[in-house]
């Protein structure tokens, strides 16, 4: 990738090419009819996309591994940590150039963990934002599992960066587990190298307002990447997850599957729960056989409460095994309903039931039970909430 100045209104052919930049200074400040800003509240995420944030401090990122991973803490002008490309916006840029300095994790070649590895980065509170950087590197032949969890409050804002080498198998947990008051924008970009699999789960629950932004690109032939996600929004949550996978080789395969729910409460003052799901699918013109699907679909379970969903496919190419889309935001299936009620269960189990089993798709496909187990624990806990 390029690292080239940005400004607003820079010609680029695709989403893919969007300019990029490690320097805060070579971007903009966004507006609210920037198409990249235009669902989120800017006024809502404390300067961070102008420089308006309260005093800046460094993030809390701690690391448990198995002891032949290495991990290092590094300049931000280290070129090992360069190696998925530059922030392709103000606030990724705002990070990078904020962050004193950055978290490298390296797996070893042809090493196979038994362990995952946890990655915990912990809120810094009130009145302060912290900014932060991580890389992991996963070396040829690697595989492993990596557990990212945010957790606490405040105001943060990061890179996290996944470089996969050629024939590695990398499984990553991103659990957004922050307490109500947090605001967090994260952007995330992977590269994968030939025959390198990626699989990637988002989940959100927490915070006020999250904004995730995952960028898949693969550098050679025979990769695949799953880009899963799961997430629930209250009344004064907004929870956007913006994506991109970039086929710029042949024989690559994708799936992206994001589920979602909301739920508000009439007699709250909060701002309207909301989601918003953008997913960006790219294949290059000598991206010969690829095979991509992406789906997002929404569970609105109350009124005031609304989910956007815009899946947007580019092909340059004929020549490919398969290219789809779907996304739905609406209320329940009431044929579903019907059945479970005519077997005698109670219209609001019925109800929970299906919402239970909706989000079970995503999470039954995580690989560490506690995690599973954890969501499986919120959801119950965001269902004890709403009258259905």
């Amino acid at each position: 990738m390029t690292d080239t100045a940005v400004k607003t209104g820079s010609p680029n052919q695709t989403k893919g090419d969007l300019p990029s930049s490690y320097d805060v200074n070579d971007f903009e400040v966004p507006g609210g009819r920037d198409e990249v800003w235009r669902f989120i509240s800017l006024r809502r995420i404390r300067g961070l996309h102008n420089g308006s944030f309260d005093p800046a401090t460094e993030a809390n990122i701690e690391v448990k591994a198995d002891a032949s991973v290495k991990v290092e803490k590094l300049e931000r002008d280290d070129e090992r940590l360069h190696v998925a490309g530059a922030p392709v916006d103000r606030v990724a840029a705002q990070a990078w150039t904020s962050m004193p300095n950055a978290t490298l994790v390296t797996i070893p070649a042809n090493q196979a963990l038994d362990e995952p590895i946890y990655i915990t980065v912990t809120g810094a509170g009130a009145d302060v934002t912290s900014f932060g950087g991580i890389v992991v590197s996963a070396e040829t032949g690697s595989e492993a599992t990596v557990v990212l969890q945010y957790t606490g409050s405040g105001t943060h804002a990061d890179n996290v960066n996944w470089a996969l080498g050629d024939n590695s198998k990398l499984t990553v947990v991103v659990d957004a587990d922050w307490e109500k008051d947090a605001v967090h924008l994260g952007e995330q970009n992977a590269v994968l190298g030939r025959d390198a699999t990626l699989r990637h789960t988002v989940s959100t629950f927490g915070g006020e307002i999250v904004r995730i932004v995952p960028r898949v690109t693969f550098t050679a032939p025979g990769g695949d990447a799953e880009m899963l996600g799961v997430y629930f929004a209250d009344d004064g949550q907004y929870i956007e997850n913006r994506l991109l996978v970039d086929h710029a080789f042949p024989n690559c395969r994708s799936n992206v599957m994001y589920k979602g729910a909301l739920q508000a409460d009439k007699n709250s003052k909060l701002p309207e729960a909301r989601t918003c799901w953008v997913g960006d699918v790219l294949i290059r013109s000598n991206a010969q056989n690829t095979d991509t699907y992406e789906v997002n679909r929404n569970l609105v379970l109350t009124e005031g409460a609304r989910a956007d969903s815009i899946p947007n496919l580019e092909i340059e190419t004929g020549e490919i095994v398969g290219a789809g889309h779907a996304a739905t935001v609406g209320r329940f299936d009431d044929e579903q309903v019907y059945y479970l009620m005519s077997r005698g269960i109670p219209e609001g189990e019925a109800r929970r039931l299906i919402i239970r089993g909706f989000f079970s798709e995503v999470i039954r496909k995580i690989p560490v039970e506690s995690i599973r187990e954890a969501l499986e624990a919120r959801v119950e806990d965001e269902l004890a909430r709403v009258n259905l």
